[in-house]
C-alpha cells in the first residue's frame, strides 16, 4: 500500500472508469444441437455485472506483501509471474469472468453453470440488440447470448445482478475515497444526492432487464412456470465505522487498510445506500413476480478493515474464517487492477455461490442471505425476506 496520498489519487481517479464482474461465453445454439424447453442439459445462468461475473476472484484476502504470491493472496502467481487468465480465463482484461464466480462456486446445481455477465456491465448491456441493447466488450448483449443458451438447453434458473453500474456505484466509491484522501471532506450528503436523482430511472431500466430475459424465455418456447429468475441485490464491501479496526484519523485507512472513508461516509453506504438499492431492487422483483435475494448483510463482519477480520501475512495464513472476503482499493495498483477493487474476494465469491445453492434449492419467497461469525463461506444461511 502507498506512503503517498498523491500516488493513491492517481489510482483512485481510475476507479472512476472502472465496475464489474465477469462470466464464461455462452454456447452457440445450432439447428442439430437446440432443445426444447425440458430436454437438453439443465443449466443455472447468471447474468449482470461484476459482481455476479467474478471481478476480484483473484485474491484470497488481503496482504500488504506485494512480490511473489502475496503471502498467498494471489491466485495469478505462477512461481515467477502473475497470469491472471489462471483465474479469468480468456476474459482475462475483459468481462473478467472468475473461476469462482457466483454460479462457478454454486455447486453441481445443474448440468451446466454458464456465467453471461460481464463486469462493468449495464442494463444497456442486457438487453437485446433488437431491442436497443447494445454490445459490450467485444461480446453480444446478454439477453441475445441467454437465447442461444435457452435454445440448447434446459434452463431452470436466471440469476441477475444489474443497476450498480447505471447508478454509478464506481463513481461513488471514487469520490468518497477521493473527500477521505485530498479534500477531507464527506461525500454521502451530495452523492445521496445524485443517487436519489437516478434511482427511479435505474429500477425501471432493472425491470426492463427482468422483463427482456422473459421474452427471450418466451420466445424459446418456455412457460413461466420452466424456470425461475432470481434477482439479487448487492453486499457491503465497507463495515460501519464502529465496525472498523482503524482509526478514522491519520494513514493507516488508505495506506494499511485500503478503506479510504469518512466514519459518516462509511455508515452511509453501509446502513443508507446499500439497504435503499436493495428495497428497491425487492420492489422491482415483487413487481415483476420474481424472486429476491437480499445480498445487503451476507460481507458482514468480512468486509474490507472489519474488527472481525485481519489480513493476511507472513505468519497469518489465508483463511476463510478470518480473511476479509472482499477486495481493499490498492490504491497504489502494486497488486493486480484498480477494477477489482470493493468487489468480493474468492472468499466472498464462493460465500454468494453457497447463497444461489441455498436459493435455488427454494423455489419460492424472497429471502436475505448471511455469513456465520468464525465460519467460511460454506455456512452462509437464508433468512426469509
Amino acid at each position: 500500500m502507498p506512503s503517498s496520498p498523491h500516488r493513491a489519487l492517481r489510482a483512485l481517479l481510475a476507479l472512476c472508469t472502472a465496475a464489474g464482474l465477469a462470466s464464461v461465453a455462452a454456447p452457440t445454439a445450432t439447428a442439430a444441437g437446440a432443445a426444447s424447453p425440458g430436454t437438453g442439459p439443465t443449466a443455472v445462468v447468471t447474468m449482470g455485472d461484476s459482481y455476479i461475473s467474478g471481478e476480484a476472484g483473484r485474491w484470497l484476502g488481503n496482504s500488504l506483501t506485494n512480490s511473489g504470491n502475496r503471502n498467498g493472496t494471489d491466485r495469478a502467481w505462477t512461481g515467477s509471474g502473475y497470469d491472471p487468465s489462471r483465474v479469468y480465463g480468456t476474459t482475462a482484461g475483459g468481462c473478467h469472468r472468475s473461476d469462482t464466480a457466483e454460479v462457478k462456486s454454486a455447486g453441481p446445481l445443474a448440468s451446466s453453470l454458464i456465467n453471461l455477465a460481464c463486469s462493468g456491465a449495464t442494463t444497456e448491456n442486457v438487453i437485446r440488440a433488437a431491442q436497443g441493447g447494445r454490445a459490450y466488450k467485444g461480446e453480444a448483449p446478454q439477453a441475445d447470448q441467454l437465447a442461444a443458451v435457452a435454445a440448447s438447453h434446459d434452463v431452470e434458473l436466471i440469476a441477475l445482478s444489474i443497476g450498480g453500474n447505471d447508478l454509478g456505484f464506481a463513481d461513488i466509491i471514487a469520490t468518497c475515497a477521493k473527500d477521505y484522501i485530498v479534500w477531507y471532506s464527506y461525500c454521502h450528503d451530495d452523492q445521496q444526492t445524485e443517487v436519489d436523482a437516478r434511482i427511479d430511472g435505474v429500477m425501471a431500466d432493472v425491470g426492463r432487464s427482468v422483463d427482456e430475459i422473459r421474452a427471450v424465455m418466451t420466445g424459446a418456447g418456455y412457460a413461466s412456470s420452466d424456470y425461475r429468475i432470481v434477482l439479487q441485490s448487492y453486499p457491503s464491501p465497507i463495515p460501519r465505522a464502529a465496525e472498523n479496526r482503524y482509526g478514522e484519523s491519520g494513514w493507516a485507512r488508505t495506506n494499511t487498510g485500503g478503506c479510504p472513508f469518512w466514519n459518516a461516509d462509511a455508515d452511509w453506504a453501509r446502513d443508507s445506500l446499500v439497504p435503499q438499492l436493495a428495497n428497491r431492487l425487492k420492489g422491482v422483483a415483487a413487481a415483476k413476480g420474481v424472486q429476491f435475494m437480499d445480498l445487503r448483510d451476507a460481507l458482514q463482519g468480512r468486509e474490507v478493515c472489519a474488527k472481525a477480520s485481519r489480513q493476511v501475512t507472513s505468519t497469518v495464513a489465508t483463511s476463510g474464517t478470518t480473511s476479509e472476503w472482499a477486495r481493499w482499493i490498492d490504491s497504489q495498483s502494486t497488486q493486480g487492477l484498480v477494477q477489482e477493487s470493493m468487489h468480493p474476494n474468492a472468499y466472498g465469491q464462493q460465500a454468494l455461490g453457497r447463497c444461489l445453492a441455498l436459493v435455488h434449492a427454494r423455489p419460492t419467497g424472497n429471502h436475505s442471505c448471511r455469513n456465520t461469525a468464525g465460519s467460511g463461506p460454506s455456512a452462509m444461511y437464508l433468512t426469509a425476506g
